[in-house]
């Protein structure tokens, strides 16, 4: 497993949404971010934890 990339507990990102929408997140395993479709952010995981602040958030672009 690449370094940069941390574990993330499975059941736990089945609890999380997306503070901004309210709605499931998807996990992009080659950028180590959580993903909400229907705000276009992600959100980062740092040292395992998903970092969930809009302010924190990357707004994915088209």
């Amino acid at each position: 497993m690449d370094e940069k990339l941390s574990k993330v507990d499975p059941k736990l990102l089945d609890l999380l949404v997306c503070p901004l929408s309210k709605g499931r997140l998807s996990f992009n395993r080659e950028s180590n971010e959580l993903i909400s479709e229907r705000v276009r952010l992600a959100y980062p995981i740092r040292d395992g934890i998903p970092i969930m602040l809009v302010s924190e958030a990357r707004k994915i672009e088209d």
